[in-house]
């Protein structure tokens, strides 16, 4: 280490990990405002912080298998920071955007509002405590950025490119598998129609990423150039965080109209 720079703590490192699973692959620069945001929040250089965030890329799986790498010099801290946050997506999401907010001189209610994809109604209907409900939507705020970002803020199917017009869609659904409630595997970037045809099973992608139209969809003016047109089509892959095939094959098996 140089003289006069300081060592990166746990929480420093895990607030990092949280932003670079918002940020699109090719945005980890020092320029990006988003970098220079948080470098102003630790009192670092945005050369620092995004240094620290291709060093993360070096130990992202999704990025070593297509053969991408990161920097070199990573520290043991980074592996077993990188290691935690990637083996407890129910609890370092959460424990980080608290720890952003509390630096930041807010409440964790005041970073979500807004923000959430799911109402807080239908959160009360699922029972919650006022805690998880906040739990819940800060999660859900984290499992959209970090979803969109993986994917470049596309929609995989059709290839609309506008943030507010897309969903980070659960393949298996938010309230059936706790587990994987904040998994990235578990997540596609789609437009509001196509999420809904496939939380409705009149759609799926199937375990070789490609899209599978209901038949009882077909020959269905418009639908025809809404969802049946991209029957056989090869999803847009996302930079991180591929879709498990265990949980496209559970959807097509448990949730498509055949």
């Amino acid at each position: 280490m140089k003289a006069g720079q300081k060592l990166w703590t746990r929480d420093e490192l895990i607030v990092a990990v949280n932003l670079y699973c918002k940020l699109p692959f090719g945005k980890l620069h020092a320029s990006n405002p988003n970098i220079i945001d948080l470098a102003k929040l630790l009192g670092r250089t945005a050369n620092a912080v995004a240094y620290k965030l291709v060093n993360f890329a070096s130990l992202d799986p999704s990025l070593r298998a297509r053969g991408i790498k990161g920097a070199a010099n990573v520290s043991k801290l980074d592996k077993e920071v990188w290691k935690e946050f990637y083996r407890n997506w129910d609890k370092l999401p959460f424990e980080s955007e608290v720890l952003k907010a509390k630096w930041e001189g807010r409440s964790i209610d005041q970073s979500i509002e807004n923000q959430s994809e799911f109402s807080e109604p239908l959160l009360e209907r699922l029972g919650l405590t006022r805690e998880q409900l906040v739990k819940a939507r800060v999660n859900q705020h984290f499992f959209r950025k970090m979803i969109l970002a993986s994917y470049n803020n596309t929609c995989c199917i059709t290839g609309l490119n506008i943030p507010e017009l897309l969903v980070a869609s659960h393949i298996i659904p938010w309230a059936k598998d706790e587990n994987n409630r904040m998994n990235p595997r578990n997540g596609l970037a789609l437009n509001p129609l196509h999420d809904k045809a496939f939380e409705l099973g009149f759609i799926a992608i199937t375990a070789d990423y490609r899209v599978a139209v209901s038949p009882m969809l077909k020959k269905k003016d418009p639908l025809d150039n809404l969802l049946w047109k991209y029957q056989g089509m090869a999803i847009k892959m996302p930079t991180r965080f591929l879709p498990d095939p265990s949980f496209l094959a559970l959807h097509y098996e448990e949730r498509f109209r055949r």
